[in-house]
């Protein structure tokens, strides 16, 4: 076994971590930074190090896990969740509050969103809680302390700040008033005392975790996930994992972009609910006023190389209307609208993309791929599609093929995180 094999397989046992799904080279950094925080003569004196402390057990996992999160990543998600939160809570009718579990939570963007987005949509207080559990007690604390630098608040619609968040010297700092709605603990999703609460919560969030373990974990860390989540409960992903549920006897609940999955698909979908427009903060003696229904605001669009079709009149608008009839569930139109583009303007990728995740989203993997791979010839570092892509091919059991992909991905990911060292 060689040096750094062995951590690597500490890794694995310990959070069921692929190494080759963030790339060795960001493990061995990992390794050279603990080793000079210790003074360790080389490998083999870190290793005995690190056998004989759990502090330095837990150090080198903090060093390894670099989070990657903000406010209302994947907007379309916290609109679904909206409205499924108020049709939920009419089931209930009254016997429970509703119970959401964000899972990692990093240093808490998501649980805070998912509570904004439930008080945003009228649901007072004491009407539902959000639990948030990470395996880091760094970003657990950072979660506690809930202020936020420029860094969290990305997109172009960041009007939530306005009415949560207050101007401090280090940046923003969260609203009690969304703060008291969420509890936060540390916890690994593998630790078998989380079973004690099966079936717990109506809606589970766990995003772009799935894609970093192998198989074996992916279905061990699945049947927690299930078993925590109700019955008639909606388990949330990352877009690149929606193909690894499938495979595991999960559907898509059937509102677009929303990453939302479930048991079994109600016979008629669910209200989507977009963000409010900005409103100055409700006294804490009254709960916000509902949301009027309209519909979902376009997914925000991945940057995309320039293409000579931007240029050309049209394209743009055609590009817009593309994202807006997919948001809206609409897909045989969207995929129209790609082709009536693709017939009037030059290849695009992100036109691509959209017939990709339109393919996926109806189970045809196999256009899926091949609209993927068009993504990735036009524009070799597309996040997303490098996602998709890495988890059609390990679906189909081309695990080298899904480990290249990873890896490229990795890659583009560290060094756009280079200059904020």
């Amino acid at each position: 076994m060689s040096d750094e094999q062995r951590f690597f397989r500490f890794l694995q046992e310990r959070i069921g971590l692929d190494v080759a799904s963030v790339g060795a080279p960001m493990v061995e950094r990992a390794l050279r930074q603990r080793c000079a925080a210790l003074q360790a003569r080389d490998l083999d004196d870190y290793w005995v190090r690190l056998q004989q402390s759990t502090p330095e057990q837990q150090a080198l996992i903090e060093a390894v896990i670099v989070p990657e999160t903000w406010f209302f990543r994947y907007p379309e998600s916290f609109s679904a969740l909206a409205g499924l939160a108020l049709r939920r809570l009419a089931e209930l009718n009254g016997t429970r509050p509703l119970r959401v579990l964000s899972l990692p939570c990093s240093t808490g963007e998501e649980p805070y969103s998912i509570a904004m987005a439930l008080l945003d949509a009228g649901i007072a207080g004491p009407g539902f809680r959000v639990d948030g559990i990470d395996i880091s007690p760094n970003s657990i604390a950072r979660a506690e302390q809930a202020v936020y630098g420029r860094n969290s608040f990305r997109g172009s619609d960041i009007a939530f700040r306005q009415r949560h968040f207050s101007e401090v010297e280090q940046g923003h700092r969260l609203d009690e008033r969304v703060r008291q709605q969420v509890e936060l603990q540390v916890g690994n999703v593998l630790d078998p005392a989380l079973r004690t609460r099966r079936g717990s919560y109506d809606f589970v969030f766990c995003r772009n975790l799935l894609i970093y373990f192998d198989v074996p974990t992916q279905q061990r860390v699945f049947d927690v996930l299930k078993s925590l989540t109700h019955e008639d409960g909606v388990l949330f992903i990352g877009p690149a994992e929606g193909s690894l549920l499938a495979r595991m006897g999960m559907r898509p609940l059937g509102i677009a972009q929303s990453f939302a999955y479930v048991r079994h698909i109600p016979q008629e979908p669910p209200p989507v609910l977009s963000p409010p427009p900005p409103m100055p903060a409700p006294s804490p003696r009254r709960a916000p006023a509902p949301l009027a229904r309209r519909a979902p605001a376009p997914a925000p669009q991945p940057a995309r190389v320039a293409s000579p079709a931007a240029g050309k009149p049209g394209a743009e608008q055609l590009l817009a209307q593309i994202a807006t009839l997919a948001n809206e569930g609409r897909s045989d139109e969207a995929r129209a609208a790609c082709e009536r583009y693709l017939q009037q303007h030059a290849p695009d990728a992100q036109v691509y993309y959209w017939l990709g995740l339109l393919s996926d989203t109806a189970g045809d993997a196999a256009q899926a791929v091949s609209h993927y791979r068009k993504v990735l010839y036009l524009q070799p570092q597309h996040p997303e599609a490098l996602a998709h892509l890495a988890a059609l091919l390990a679906s189909q059991g081309d695990e080298v093929g899904a480990r290249r992909l990873q890896e490229r991905a990795a890659r583009r990911e560290r060094s756009e995180r280079e200059p904020e060292r």
